[in-house]
């Protein structure tokens, strides 16, 4: 159960946070949501998937590092082996509050009960003893706001694929080297041959909104399930 409170220097002035990477603090996900202004750089290490919410009223974007829930195949131990993790784990466990006026500027949360919030004298610290904000805090405020505004833009994102039809429904049946087969199924993907057909005007409509690079990118990370699939395999390997 999550229990958010607004992140004050006064009140955490000796909070500090367990930065490592651990099945423990919270890693073990086989995916993560993002944000359209991050697919280049997720685009490098994940394939990215789209999926409807819960409630099936608007699409999400996914990085993948498994194939089923709790399994994240770049989390060795300790070490996460990827260059880039997206903002929505880095930023854990902080997030973005409402204004405390209409108007205001948004306020730092914090979840006293995630994994991250250390209970001894480890971990890194968020104020400094006169209660500033300590390098750690300022990089987690410039990627809450990096990814608020990657939410706000990523609804004009969602209604240009809409508008122009490019997602579609995609499985992935992988088999692995012992002959077993994975399926990812309840995905879409970009619809590469809808993205083909588009006249000049609507790749430029694309381009002048800043849509199209995220397409692209969308598409091209697709070649990162094969590395998801070797990782699978080399996975059994050790297990078996």
């Amino acid at each position: 159960m999550a229990n958010h409170v607004l992140l004050t220097s006064d009140d955490h002035r000796t909070l500090r946070i367990t930065s490592e990477r651990s099945a423990a603090l919270g890693d073990a996900v086989m995916s993560c949501l993002i944000v359209p202004s991050e697919f280049r750089r997720v685009q490098n290490e994940y394939p990215i998937l789209f999926r409807l919410t819960p409630q099936r009223d608007r699409f999400q974007a996914l990085a993948m590092f498994g194939f089923e829930p709790g399994e994240n195949l770049f989390l060795a131990g300790e070490r996460w082996e990827a260059r880039y993790r997206p903002l929505a784990l880095e930023i854990q466990p902080f997030l973005i509050g409402h204004p405390a006026t209409e108007g205001g500027d948004k306020q730092i949360h914090l979840d006293l009960d995630h994994p991250r919030v250390a209970t001894g004298g480890e971990g890194v610290r968020v104020f400094d003893d006169l209660g500033r904000a300590t390098p750690y805090l300022e990089t987690i405020a410039a990627q809450l706001g990096e990814l608020d505004a990657g939410w706000q833009a990523s609804e004009g994102f969602f209604a240009a694929l809409a508008r122009h039809e490019l997602l579609e429904p995609l499985t992935l049946e992988i088999t692995l080297a012992d002959g077993s087969t994975n399926r990812l199924v309840g995905y879409h993907g970009i619809a590469e041959e809808r993205l083909q057909q588009l006249d000049a005007v609507a790749l430029g409509e694309l381009h002048a909104d800043g849509h199209l690079l995220p397409v692209f990118m969308a598409l091209a990370s697709l070649a990162n399930v094969a590395e998801l699939v070797e990782r699978k395999s080399r996975r059994g390997d050790l297990r078996g």
